[in-house]
């Protein structure tokens, strides 16, 4: 019988195949599990763009369930075995208005009074012919909007002099009536008109060549590259005295907040026009008037946050940036906002099969909801019960969080989104734990976050700064107007006043600036009132 199937052995390796064999099985597995590592990577960040670009950016997971299920109330509640009633009542209840309600929002604003008659010759009785009276009225009331409006005021200045000594003397006394200085000498700028291009620049974010276009069509020829001039000239000759008071005052403080973001300034010297610019903000806690300030500077060094609080003595409120480290008689607290939003992300990244259930994301987005709740709880409080709750209720969350950490430290990728948020909370450990030593710290730096949203957001309208005379004219007039609308001042009515006092102040008078300050009692209640 023939053999079917011809029998190969195998061939025999040597020691040193076998070895180099095996160390290349190594190899391909340690790359094949990099590979993976790294496809899970990119996956999490493709999820998590993809969540940023189409959903919410709301944070927020304690959410109630009716609200989670608004919009898909029609397919959970629907139950095709229940029978249909013969008859539906449905009930609208409608929200009604507070007696006077109306009245009370109008009560600030002007009236103008337009009455409607009849005719003599139409006021007679259709059913006798007698003359008819006034029985009554019905009264409907309306918003009127008025346009801007301007118009040219002349200053006119008399000057007096004496006809007699200009007969009889050598030398004629000449007086001339007392006039205010303006506020730019040698040009059309008003106080008002200063204090509308700021307000509708810094306040309301409208760029300047939009700002020119719209006095174009008012038939006024003032161009952007002379608005601009105004801007400079306003903040950095006269808003500038109220700022360096205001930063003066923001020293003497022990509680503040810090951040920074991003600006362009196209023409620094040696610079190229796209690098990037810093407008660093610091501003005050709750211990006294809310004070806001903006630094323009060209970098993002270290040595800015030093220089700008040289002389303050207490706590600084800052996110994880290393450049705010080593302030001398500076402690930093640190914010569990930007902690808890990284493990948000960490959640998001995860596939949606994995949202509902437990993982080591949710873990930790747990811990951070835990103390903010806390925080929520002692809202009201005083220092002294916010610092005696904290000890009982936050510090033994913080300890079980940290003990978390130190577990999950080994057990995570370090540049996995949860790596990330791991990492971060350790790092910053020390700061993050600041806010135990005193009730009046707080739990995280959101205080300056919506300080530094206005600029933001008015940097999406105006895009950049030409110069950095303009870019600290900015930083300038952002600061003016921020601390005056939390201290509740019309930003409008405010400038207006600055550019109306500023120039003519008397130096000699012992610190005149106080009574201009936004939180002073000496302010005219005009400029009090919120816009």
């Amino acid at each position: 019988m023939s053999k079917l199937y011809s029998m190969t052995k195998p061939p025999v390796l040597t020691p040193e195949e076998t070895a180099a064999m095996q160390q290349e099985n190594t190899t391909l597995k340690h790359e094949v599990g990099e590979l993976k590592s790294k496809v899970e990577w990119l996956e999490e960040k493709l999820r998590l763009a993809q969540h940023k670009r189409f959903s919410s950016s709301s944070e927020r997971t304690d959410l109630d369930s009716s609200q989670t299920r608004l919009f898909n109330e029609a397919e959970e509640e629907a139950e095709s075995t229940v029978e249909e009633p013969t008859l539906e009542t449905i009930t609208y209840e409608r929200k009604k208005k507070q007696p006077g309600q109306r009245d009370e929002l109008l009560k600030d604003l002007p009236v103008e009074r337009i009455e409607y008659r009849l005719p003599e010759e139409e006021q007679v009785c259709s059913c006798c012919g007698g003359p008819m009276h006034e029985m009554s009225t019905d009264i409907r009331r309306d918003l009127k909007m008025i346009p801007a409006q301007v118009k040219v005021v002349e200053h006119v200045q008399y000057i007096y002099g004496c006809r007699h000594c200009e007969h009889n003397e050598i030398y004629t006394p000449i007086v001339k009536a007392q006039m205010p200085n303006p506020v730019i000498p040698k040009s059309l700028a008003s106080p008002s008109a200063l204090a509308y291009i700021l307000d509708k620049k810094y306040v309301q974010g409208m760029p300047l060549y939009r700002l020119e276009q719209q006095f174009e069509r008012q038939g006024i020829p003032l161009s952007r590259q002379t608005l601009a001039n105004w801007v400079v000239k306003g903040a950095n000759q006269w808003l500038v005295k109220i700022y360096d008071r205001m930063h003066k005052e923001l020293l003497k403080r022990e509680y503040l907040h810090a951040d920074e973001t991003t600006v362009q300034v196209l023409h620094e010297p040696g610079r190229a026009a796209e690098s990037k610019s810093y407008m660093w903000l610091y501003r005050s806690g709750q211990d006294g008037p809310p004070i806001v300030l903006y630094d323009y500077q060209e970098t993002r060094s270290r040595k800015h946050p030093k220089n700008f609080l040289t002389g303050f003595h207490g706590y600084l409120h800052v996110d994880g940036y290393a450049g705010y480290n080593d302030i001398p008689n500076v402690k930093l607290a640190g914010c569990w906002s930007h902690a808890r939003r990284k493990y948000d992300e960490a959640l998001k990244a995860l596939p949606a099969a994995k949202h509902k259930g437990s993982s080591a994301a949710k873990e930790g987005l747990d811990f951070c909801n835990k103390l903010f709740k806390i925080e929520r709880g002692l809202k009201d409080a005083d220092a002294e019960k916010r610092y005696e709750e904290r000890q009982k209720q936050s510090r033994p969350v913080l300890d079980a969080f940290s003990a978390w950490l130190h577990t999950q430290k080994d057990n995570v990728l370090p540049k996995s989104a949860l790596g990330e948020a791991v990492n971060y909370c350790l790092n910053q450990w020390e700061k993050l734990v600041t806010f135990l030593e005193d009730g009046n710290l707080e739990i995280d730096n959101n205080r300056s976050e919506r300080s530094i949203k206005p600029f933001v957001l008015g940097r999406k309208s105006w895009l950049f700064s030409n110069t950095p005379s303009g870019a600290r004219a900015s930083s300038i007039s952002y600061g003016i107007v921020e601390t005056a609308k939390e201290n509740g001042l019309n930003p409008f009515a405010y400038l207006e006043y600055l550019f109306e006092q500023l120039p003519n102040l008397d130096e000699s008078a012992e610190d005149p600036l106080t009574a201009l300050l936004p939180w002073s009692a000496d302010l005219p209640e005009h400029v009090r009132h919120r816009r």
